[in-house]
């Protein structure tokens, strides 16, 4: 019989122990991999159950009168909550409803929101402030970043015409920029629309920028939380598509404001939706001004520019 050759027995240690290495690792991975969904899960509810943030001022505080007032959601699931502060002169020469962006209210702060609403009003418009569900003092327990607060909009447009005959318009920021372009895609009584700050479509943005509001790392939580947040919520981010939405808007005007700046939501959002249609699409590039703060850094050029686009809406 041929002798076993010694290395045949010195090798038999050294596959234990690479199968060893070989089943700790693949624990490892399994224990990080549950780590990560867990994280993800944990993450993804947070940012879709943000905290509310109480109202802090009321418009009488800047002279202003203004009326309380509830309406539901166009979904008819939730009550929202705001205030209608009418013009200062009679007839208002238009309605306009503000909505407010993701983690806000009606106040929208950081933005001065009552100080332009009270020259808005000075100048002859009536003014709807509301906060979306899961905001401020509405209903709700759900924020979806524009995939249900696109009804909330359209439940405020429907209270504005049952209640007053003049026109519409819709001045929103960040994440109510871009729902005012989603709905203003299905209601035709939405006759134009300030967009400050906007995504121009949600699952894209959040590919790219999720870190920003996650405060985690790009991989592997970002996918992970958007393929959990679909079946977790019942949200579908690809639906929030305003760079589609605004096709259906055309040719009624929007006034796209952005700025150079903005460490939250790029530049190139609102770019992106204006160069579709530049013969009736506004563009006001500022900078200086991070995310949202375009009216707090230079009030007196963005309430003439505003002033200027709602007055052009006015004329035949």
């Amino acid at each position: 019989m041929r002798p076993t050759p010694a290395i045949t027995r010195a090798s038999r240690p050294r596959g234990r122990l690479t199968k060893k290495v070989l089943w700790s690792t693949a624990v490892l991975l399994a224990l990080l991999l549950i780590a990560s969904v867990g994280i993800s899960v944990y993450v993804g509810w947070k940012l879709t159950h943000p905290a509310r943030v109480a109202l802090d001022e009321t418009p009488d505080r800047y002279g202003l009168a203004f009326e309380k007032v509830e309406f539901e959601s166009r979904t008819k699931d939730v009550a929202l909550q705001g205030w209608f502060i009418p013009s200062s002169s009679e007839p208002a020469k238009m309605n306009i409803i503000m909505a407010h962006g993701y983690r806000k209210n009606r106040l929208q702060t950081g933005a001065d929101t009552l100080k332009l609403t009270k020259s808005l009003v000075d100048q002859g418009y009536n003014v709807l402030m509301f906060d979306f569900r899961n905001s401020g003092e509405s209903g709700g327990e759900l924020t979806s970043v524009g995939y249900l607060e696109k009804y909330d909009l359209l439940g405020a447009v429907d209270w504005v015409k049952a209640n007053h005959p003049e026109p519409i318009a819709v001045h929103g920021f960040s994440m109510g920029a871009s729902t005012a372009l989603t709905a203003a895609a299905e209601e035709s009584a939405i006759t134009g629309i300030v967009a400050d700050s906007p995504f121009n479509h949600l699952t894209r943005y959040l590919e790219e920028n999720l870190p920003t509001w996650s405060n985690l790392p790009n991989f592997p939580f970002t996918p992970l939380i958007l393929g959990i947040l679909p079946p977790l919520t019942g949200i579908d981010p690809d639906q929030v598509d305003a760079l589609t939405a605004i096709d259906r808007i055309y040719p009624r005007p929007v006034l796209f404001i952005h700025s150079s700046d903005d460490h939250s939501i790029p530049l190139q959002n609102s770019e992106s939706m204006w160069a579709k249609h530049k013969d009736r699409f506004e563009m006001w590039q500022i900078s200086g001004a991070d995310h949202v703060k375009g009216h707090a850094v230079h009030p007196k050029e963005y309430e003439e520019k505003v002033l200027d686009f709602y007055g052009k809406l006015q004329q035949p």
